[in-house]
């Protein structure tokens, strides 16, 4: 982006400089400024400590470290580079070591900074966080980072878009120098996320989270059903009683022949066994063969079974799958769940003893 002078006559360009050729450096200038006035940053944001590094076993400091007005600290690391280094990485760290924090260390942090009154800072952060008392407040646990620097390399945006996706708050502002005269004027310009795109960001970043977070409920469900329906199975068949618990929809069990699976299936509100032909590169043509094999059979197998079965070839599929469904489903009533794990045992026992012999005797 360039800067312009406007003049009766026309826009004046502005030349660019950099901090180096200005002998403007990271601590003594850029960040002194930043402490007296964050808002180039952000106006919602309070310095608290400068130079922060109240931990053991690390002599590292973060630059600036602020409160914003939702309760929540936000990490500002500040290069004077046209690429950034690697501030994306140093500044998790520091996310990560500031993330315990309490208010009351907070407003230790304040005191310490602005001379070490207590009770005036405690009141001026309460303050800023409109609270009257501190019983009131308590931090989010969240933490924001803000990147600060002249320029940033594509490497680094990259690596922040990235982050970014995977709930991580970070934001980069590009603070650029033009000399007009005697004076040097700052450009500051956030690039990540841009700021006509905030909103829009935030809104896919908390879908994403609920969609994560129903995920995580559902395996959680998934692998509880599994886990009573494995203990449930022992002593009855050996079938599936040393496996451990998935998050799958499915439970795989052999039946004495690769490429031959025996599933037991369960979806939101329907469950089956299934014995699923797909022999390791056999191709369509050879599972196919297999299936039609099985369904010659079809009266015997469905006589030992003791029931009808259903014969899905699957046309335009590679593999194929004989099954039987039952009402019930993972959705259900978790005090309906024995009731459906020992009909989904009992079939499936009953498609081992159908299935186990005919499998064996393929000649495919």
């Amino acid at each position: 982006m360039s800067l312009y002078r406007v003049t009766p006559d026309k826009l004046e360009s502005v030349s660019r400089t950099t901090f180096a050729a200005e002998s403007l450096l990271e601590r003594k200038d850029l960040q002194r400024l930043l402490r007296l006035d964050i808002t180039p940053i952000g106006d919602d944001l309070m310095v608290i400590a400068e130079e922060y590094g109240n931990w053991e076993d690390s002599n590292r400091r973060i630059d600036l470290l602020c409160l914003s007005k939702d309760a929540g600290l936000v990490v500002v690391e500040i290069k004077r580079t046209e690429d950034g280094g690697h501030m994306e990485l140093q500044a998790i760290r520091y996310a990560a070591m500031v993330s315990s924090m309490t208010l009351d260390q907070v407003i230790q942090a304040y005191a310490l900074m602005q001379g070490g009154e207590m009770e005036a800072a405690r009141s001026t952060v309460l303050n800023f966080l409109q609270l009257t008392s501190e019983e009131e407040a308590e931090l989010t646990g969240e933490v924001r980072i803000v990147l600060v620097s002249a320029d940033f390399s594509t490497e680094l945006t990259t690596a922040v878009l990235w982050l970014n996706r995977y709930e991580l708050d970070i934001t980069c502002i590009r603070l650029r120098p033009y000399r007009m005269g005697a004076e040097i004027l700052i450009d500051a310009t956030q690039i990540i996320p841009l700021p006509e795109t905030t909103d829009y960001e935030v809104k896919v970043r908390a879908q994403e989270k609920e969609k994560r977070k129903v995920q995580t409920m559902r395996e959680e469900t998934l692998r509880r059903f599994w886990g009573q329906f494995i203990a449930l199975s022992k002593g009855k068949t050996s079938l599936i009683t040393n496996r451990q618990p998935p998050t799958d929809h499915w439970l795989t069990a052999g039946i004495g022949r690769t490429g031959f699976a025996l599933n037991s299936v369960l979806t939101e509100d329907r469950a089956s066994i299934e014995i699923y032909i797909n022999m390791p590169g056999a191709g369509e043509a050879r599972n196919k063969a297999a299936f039609h094999a099985l369904h010659a059979r079809k009266s015997d197998i469905e006589t030992v079974f003791q029931g009808a079965l259903e014969w899905q070839e699957l046309p335009g599929k590679i593999g194929c799958r004989i099954c039987s469904y039952l009402n019930g489903g993972w959705k259900g009533l978790e005090s309906e769940w024995p009731s459906l794990q020992e009909r989904m045992l009992e079939m499936l026992i009953r498609f081992e003893r159908a299935f186990r012999k005919p499998i064996q005797e393929l000649n495919v």
